[in-house]
């Protein structure tokens, strides 16, 4: 096609759009929603990554971080830090806080602060206080500034005594800012702020003790990346043993930044596939407007105009409206960091200011373009090859057939380009190819399912009810609703019915199967001069199973004589090298665990160390049997060789661990004890009764009530599912609309239905109750299907993926059948109501 001819193309293109956007209303709005809700799900996770990337130095709390695990620097480890610039120690540990009377206590998260602190940032109280008049000792008592949800839980004020192990501290400032918070993680406890003097004074830093020493720097004017990376090298050739995690301001809050990461993404790709249902409407639209446009599209054809340059005239204009909701949705994409800033001010501490981000919003472009033009050539195309003769005598461009096989694979290669993409971005490749993969089966099974329902109403046998009969003939009529109501309304409803099905096993495992079958108690650092001391007391005050285990933490450095930092490890194992691990030894196969592999050392042995590792984390690493790891305890690297692998039921919350050890290769080492107590026929009273027992008597051991732990865990799970929802409901919206679409663009087939077969003598009663007849049987089909994959969909994740027990819940099956008749019936009559208003005389005159 020459220049000329596409100049001539576009011409006609804008003149044929003077006449404005009627029928492109269900197109933009498709568009809109998809790229808005890709653009913004990405520039809110840009914005909030930008956010911790600014202020990183405040929210770590320094330029650099060293952090130490259950010892505290040495004095040529602490000269080699200070030489660098101004130094700041923190530590930071779970503990118990009692009231002065011993009458209650609650856990708390408990960080220790030296005169430095903060380095960067401010820490501000209510009232304002210098950290002298925060924290000094006066008579014996220390000071502590406190969260206020620790008043709130032990009924307390500002000025009332509280005790921490074995010191006492006043309360005298609420905390409203902790610069640094985030950079350790989210605590499930509230902040309970002392000094280390106080700290110290407590007792609860003894050897073994679960507690984590932060040693900040200052670096001054040079803060470059370059002298961070000298710093790092001189650290790991003068301690290479010393098993420190060196963090920088450039990486602040990695468990925060990687966590909204996987979420944006998986939030793209639940707009991605709102973007693709809203392909569907594409489509819908295109064919309509072709089909008002066949007078148009034929006289074309009579004055010489080719099958090319017709299909020209219209993909340009397709391609403009589509521009202009693009461009709608980018708008509303890039205002959503200035809502997300004001909405998600006081749930994450973090600085969410807003901003413009090109890159997350011509990703949603890209897309959205890439959608119209896989879901408008097939349409385009039909209408390419249909000869003037047929458009000037038939109704309309249904029924022709499939195009060409150059549109059919040019469409083909927009959605693969568009798959191609959205794996590329994501950081787990194989997560995304699964979900994409899993569309497209779903619309594969989807149009299965809407020719399975054709082909039930064409074979169906000849009833006397005149509205059913009708209804059961336009399910399977050319350019029936059933194929577009099916696919769109199908996939949003199957989503929806998968998430409620896994929020709702979770919810029933959190508060139902897992505190029936899980411990009442956690113990942790029981000293272990003290541990038969405390088991006596715990098995006098209940008749239930205690369980006790040796407790370390260690880090992972090498697998294989490979450092960790240089593998590259797939994502779902890499949590295993992320930061410490619990560690412990035994003589004996643990509870909860059988082995798969190997064998299991005698209970005198003597030999190399060995280690026993959990199978499933195992095979995400690539280890086998025979393999080394080496671990960092207490500042000296161990290497021990995989023994056996075990496979852990870590579903049952007992004692479990990665990485059980033979008692020889921790000899010696230092370490507290875990415990655990497990009582069904405990009270809330007696479960009180022993936790105010143990806390008295053992004031620096630790005791979470796993009851209380899976109450936040819950509380978390019902706000992400929440947000999900939300995201899912973005596809839901889309199906509505290309319900709408379908609906509407199939109104002037039914008006003139509906004319001809008033005048054959059916009322209106009788055309409503086909119409009607015919939504609710599409309805129940698309239900039947949602429920049957979003069932097998839930039932993969739960059972396969998380190792759950997964159970069906009607409720989940009557919202979606409800959900599915009120859309379908409700949105079908409303299009159709007007349909049944026309006048017969101006139809008749066009048939």
């Amino acid at each position: 096609m020459s220049w000329r001819t596409l100049l001539l193309a576009w011409r006609f293109s804008l003149r044929e759009m003077r006449g404005g956007l009627a029928g492109f209303a269900i197109f933009l709005a498709c568009i809109a929603l998809g790229a808005g809700a890709i653009g913004g799900v990405n520039s809110v996770a840009r914005s909030i990554t930008a956010g911790v990337a600014s202020e990183g130095r405040t929210l770590l709390g320094g330029d650099m971080r060293f952090q130490l695990n259950q010892r505290e620097a040495s004095p040529d480890e602490m000269a080699f830090l200070t030489g660098f610039g101004r130094l700041s120690h923190s530590a930071e540990m779970r503990s118990m806080v009692r009231k002065a009377d011993g009458s209650d206590q609650t856990l708390a998260e408990v960080k220790a602060v030296d005169a430095a602190y903060p380095l960067t940032g401010t820490l501000v109280t209510d009232p304002p206080l210098s950290h002298d008049a925060l924290f000094e000792e006066r008579n014996g008592v220390y000071g502590a500034a406190v969260a206020d949800l620790l008043l709130e839980r032990l009924g307390l004020r500002l000025g009332d005594r509280v005790n921490l192990g074995n010191a006492t501290f006043e309360l005298r400032a609420l905390i409203v800012t902790e610069p640094d918070m985030i950079s350790g993680g989210f605590g499930f406890a509230p902040r309970f702020l002392v000094s280390i003097d106080g700290l110290r004074a407590s007792g609860l830093i003894q050897p073994g003790s679960l507690v984590e020493h932060n040693y900040k720097i200052d670096l001054g004017a040079d803060r470059s990346a370059a002298r961070i990376g000298s710093i790092r090298d001189a650290a790991a050739s003068r301690f290479p043993e010393a098993g420190w995690s060196i963090r920088d301001s450039a990486n602040a809050a990695p468990a925060l930044s990687a966590n909204i990461e996987r979420f944006s993404q998986f939030l793209t790709l639940v707009g991605l596939t709102a973007l693709v249902v809203g392909g569907v409407g594409v489509g819908n639209a295109v064919r309509a407007y072709l089909d008002s446009k066949r007078g148009v599209i034929a006289t074309f054809k009579c004055l010489g105009g080719s099958g090319g340059f017709v299909f020209t005239v219209y993909l340009v204009q397709i391609l403009l409206i589509a521009t202009l909701g693009i461009a709608i949705g980018l708008v509303i994409a890039a205002a959503m960091p200035v809502l997300a800033g004001y909405l998600l001010g006081t749930i994450i501490p973090v600085p969410v200011t807003g901003g413009f981000f090109p890159d997350a919003l011509g990703m949603a472009a890209l897309f959205g373009f890439l959608v119209t033009v896989a879901f408008a050539l097939l349409p385009l195309g039909r209408a390419r090859d249909v000869p003037a003769t047929a458009l000037f005598r038939e109704m309309g461009l249904d029924g022709r057939g499939w195009p060409r096989t150059g549109y059919v694979a040019a469409a083909g290669v927009a959605l693969a380009i568009l798959a191609g993409l959205s794996i590329w971005f994501a950081e787990s490749r194989v997560l995304a190819a699964s979900f994409l993969g899993s569309v497209a089966v779903a619309f594969l099974v989807l149009r299965l399912v809407a020719n399975g329902v054709q082909a039930l109403a064409r074979k169906a046998p000849v009833v006397r009810s005149t509205p059913l009969r009708l209804a059961i003939g336009n399910i399977h009529r050319p350019g029936a609703l059933t194929p577009s109501v099916v696919l769109s309304l199908g996939l949003g409803l199957t989503l929806l019915v998968s998430l409620s099905l896994i929020d709702g096993n979770l919810r029933n495992q959190i508060t139902g199967a897992l505190p029936e079958r899980a411990p009442n108690f956690f113990f942790v650092d029981i000293q272990s001069n003290q541990v038969d001391d405390f088991a006596k007391l715990v098995q006098g005050e209940s008749k239930g199973k205690l369980v006790r285990v040796p407790m370390l933490r260690g880090r992972i450095i090498a697998l294989n004589g490979v450092d960790v930092t240089k593998m590259n490890v797939p994502p779902e194992g890499a949590w295993v090298l992320r930061g410490d691990r619990g560690l412990t030894y035994s003589d004996r196969v643990p509870e909860n665990s059988r082995l798969v592999a190997g064998d299991w050392w005698p209970a005198d042995y003597s030999g190399e160390p060995l280690v026993s590792f959990s199978a499933e984390e195992a095979g995400e690493l690539g280890l086998k049997v025979g393999d080394s790891v080496t671990v960092n305890v207490l500042g000296r690297n161990v290497t021990a060789r995989i023994a056996n692998l075990r496979e852990v039921a870590w579903e049952s919350l007992g004692i479990n661990f990665v990485m059980v050890f033979s008692p020889n290769t921790l000899a010696g080492a230092p370490h507290a004890w875990l415990a655990t107590l497990t009582d069904a026929a405990a009270t809330p009273d007696d479960e009180a009764r022993l936790l105010n027992a143990v806390t008295r008597a053992f004031p620096a051991v630790t005791t979470v009530r796993v009851k209380d732990a899976l109450d936040v865990v819950n509380r978390v799970v019902g706000q992400l599912a929440m947000a999900i929802r939300a995201a899912a409901a973005v596809a839901l919206i889309a199906s509505i609309l290309v319900l709408s679409g379908a609906l509407a663009a199939s109104n002037r087939a039914r008006v003139h239905d509906a004319v001809v077969l008033k005048m054959l003598g059916a009322t209106r009663r009788d055309l409503i109750g086909a119409f009607s007849l015919e939504y609710a049987m599409i309805g129940l089909a698309t239900a039947a299907f949602a429920l049957a994959a979003g069932s097998v969909a839930a039932w993969a994740v739960i059972s396969q993926v998380m190792k759950l027990q997964s159970v069906f819940l009607p409720q989940v099956a009557l919202t979606t059948v409800i959900a599915a008749l009120v859309l379908t019936v409700g949105f079908g009559l409303i299009g159709t109501w007007r349909v049944l208003g026309h006048k017969a005389a101006p139809v008749l005159r066009t048939l």
